[in-house]
């Protein structure tokens, strides 16, 4: 199959279950928004070694406070929800300049607390914004108003489709195209560092002794193709980049990967697309990249 002229790959992204929440992040001005929802979002990459994957889902015009608004999808195991949500906000959100924070998810039935009411070390006050339950906290520019009750929901992490080409700038300026098409979807995030992998991973280690949750993925390490039994990295290709997606849903997913893979391919400049999977050991999921435009017709 191809698409604008380039080939897709024929096989499937492997992904895992995941447990999602939304935050909203207002501010005063949309700059300060956003700069309290980077910093939400740090260090949070990849669950092999970050506490949990989370990323900036988009601008929110439809704020609880009616603020300018950033929404930020968490993505963690369940049990770990609360304290993610909590140390991120008490840390990140609550400190920033006029900033505040908002569940996402007020219609999920799984939720839980942050408790950040307890920073007003007792001068704190409940607060309603709308309908919603929140708290009014005294710090030195004034106050802090937000809300402490979150929802989560379950999610699908891992979804993604590599960018194969020849030329390294090139390749990359394909894959930025791909995340630029993503970036308007909804609840959808890519949590790496401007959406992109450079040095995707593996499940397990298996050439030293010491434990090792990942590591890299020599079969697609265009420098290893000569060297290493079952390499696929097409002939010619000398550059992969990964984009990987985690969302609210497989629809989600599947629109967020199809939009991706289209602006990709329509940038050109590569010479395929293809997707990472680990023959069924990461988990359940399989998003295959032929279905993905087999309602599309043109192109194929």
């Amino acid at each position: 199959m191809e698409r604008n002229g380039i080939t897709i790959i024929d096989t499937f992204a492997e992904a895992f279950p995941i447990w999602i929440s939304r935050v909203i992040v207002t501010a005063d001005t949309r700059e300060l928004a956003y700069a309290a929802a980077a910093e939400a979002t740090g260090f949070a990459t990849s669950k092999i070694y970050c506490p949990c994957e989370a990323g900036i889902e988009g601008i929110r015009d439809d704020t609880p406070d009616g603020r300018p608004g950033v929404s930020i999808l968490i993505s963690a195991e369940k049990k770990q929800m609360r304290s993610h949500v909590s140390d991120r906000i008490s840390q990140c959100i609550l400190p920033a300049p006029t900033a505040s924070a908002y569940d996402g998810l007020p219609d999920a039935p799984d939720r839980f607390y942050t408790r950040l009411h307890y920073f007003g070390d007792g001068y704190e006050e409940r607060y309603l914004v709308g309908t919603r339950q929140c708290w009014r906290i005294p710090v030195m520019e004034g106050e802090y108003i937000g809300e402490e009750r979150y929802g989560t929901v379950k999610g699908i992490a891992g979804g993604n489709f590599l960018v194969m080409g020849n030329d390294r700038h090139q390749t990359l300026a394909a894959a930025q195209a791909g995340v630029k098409a993503i970036e308007p979807i909804n609840d959808v995030i890519m949590s790496f560092a401007g959406g992109i992998v450079g040095s995707g991973s593996k499940v397990g280690c298996k050439n030293y002794r010491f434990p090792m949750p990942a590591s890299t993925n020599h079969l697609l390490c265009p420098t290893l193709k000569g060297e290493v039994e079952g390499s696929q990295v097409p002939d010619g290709v000398n550059t992969i980049y990964e984009v990987v997606i985690n969302g609210i849903g497989e629809e989600a997913i599947q629109m967020a990967m199809g939009a991706g893979i289209e602006a990709a391919t329509a940038h050109g400049g590569i010479l395929a697309i293809g997707a990472s999977n680990f023959d069924g050991r990461l988990g359940p999921y399989r998003f295959r990249l032929h279905e993905l435009f087999e309602e599309r017709g043109s192109g194929l």
